[in-house]
């Protein structure tokens, strides 16, 4: 799945600079870019480039080429692009906003740390694990040192760095910063904020890496009861969170119950966002999953079959994510002994995979 982290920071990016531009030309920009982030959680990434596009051509137009404004579109631009996987369209309009940013405003300002941030998982994504080390660490210390050790930003900057030793198998490493996350957010935003959901559910997904499933299970029902009461039973962030349980469940062969909240997973989010958008593709595949591990193949298929087709239409024939499941699929028909539709996909996952550099 295409990262949910972009959106947030398309939200957050917008939502904090779009009342700058004043002109006529300012309502045409923000116009634009609203529409972009519309369409970018639509799963249109197409139209919300094309649109994104024209609101950099807008504030530059506007305002010259070094304005906060039009470090606002660029970073919009690079973020859209980030989840097409054009990395190499993406860098240059990173770094360009991060400049301006840093120009108009110094090094220390909120809207500087959140591009800070963005080129941090932008690098993460890629794998570049000690750029993004560096640039998380820089955001970390600067919250810190401006905000104080115990505001809620730092909880932010902590879970990043932490997610970043887990992405790499730090695990000793993670589990402090998220502790200490945790902790930050319980005492400045109490116990039943959906941000300490979030904390609880990561301390939980370290655990169970661990193997330590006794541990991880309290946090996870903890994380989940805390986004039913204040989010209700049907939101999205629901969903997530009874798909992160039942992936414990099923990490311990629970397999009844892992399939229970995992199609109760699906029917929240297919509801809430319909059944082609891109944020339903992870609980198709953890179903597939499932079913595979189970060697139930025809329903594996079936949910396996469906998220390509989510993966092709919003993203692209050639997207490397498409790649990914094609291989999944490839695996599962090796199983089942159907080795030539087994090479069809395989083979087609390598031409994406040596394809032009993204």
């Amino acid at each position: 799945m295409v990262k949910r982290v972009a959106c947030l920071c398309l939200s957050l990016w917008i939502g904090a600079c779009l009342a700058q531009y004043t002109s006529s030309g300012g309502d045409v920009w923000r116009s634009l870019m609203r529409e972009a982030d519309v369409l970018y959680q639509q799963g249109q990434y197409d139209r919300a480039v094309a649109a994104a596009t024209q609101a950099l051509e807008v504030a530059e137009r506007g305002l010259g080429p070094v304005h906060p404004d039009v470090a606002t579109s660029l970073n919009l631009l690079a973020l859209l692009h980030s989840a097409k996987g054009a990395y190499r369209a993406a860098e240059p309009l990173y770094r360009r906003a991060l400049a301006i940013m840093e120009q108009f405003l110094g090094p220390e300002h909120h809207s500087v740390t959140l591009a800070v941030a963005n080129l941090a998982e932008f690098f993460q994504s890629q794998g570049r694990y000690a750029e993004a080390e560096s640039l998380y660490r820089r955001a970390l210390d600067t919250v810190e040192r401006v905000l104080g050790a115990n505001h809620p930003n730092v909880a932010t900057a902590l879970n990043n760095l932490a997610a970043l030793h887990y992405a790499q198998g730090r695990l000793v490493e993670a589990e402090p910063l998220y502790e200490r996350a945790l902790a930050v957010r319980e005492r400045a935003l109490g116990p039943y904020n959906p941000a300490v959901a979030a904390s609880l559910n990561n301390l939980a997904a370290l655990y169970r890496a661990r193997g330590q499933y006794a541990a991880a299970e309290p946090l996870y029902q903890r994380s989940l009861s805390i986004a039913e009461t204040r989010l209700g039973a049907q939101h999205p962030a629901v969903a997530v969170a009874l798909n992160n349980l039942a992936e414990l469940y099923g990490a311990q062969r629970r397999y009844a119950a892992a399939e229970e909240l995992h199609q109760r997973s699906l029917a929240i989010l297919e509801a809430a966002l319909g059944p082609e958008h891109p944020d339903v593709d992870p609980s198709l595949n953890y179903l597939a999953e499932l079913y595979a591990v189970q060697s139930q193949y025809v329903a594996a298929e079936h949910y396996y079959r469906r998220s390509l087709e989510i993966r092709e239409r919003n993203l692209g024939p050639d997207h490397l994510a498409v790649a990914d499941e094609l291989e999944r699929i490839a695996k599962m028909y090796g199983l089942m002994g159907r080795h030539e539709d087994a090479k069809r996909l395989a083979d087609r996952a390598a031409r994406i995979r040596s394809g032009p550099a993204r």
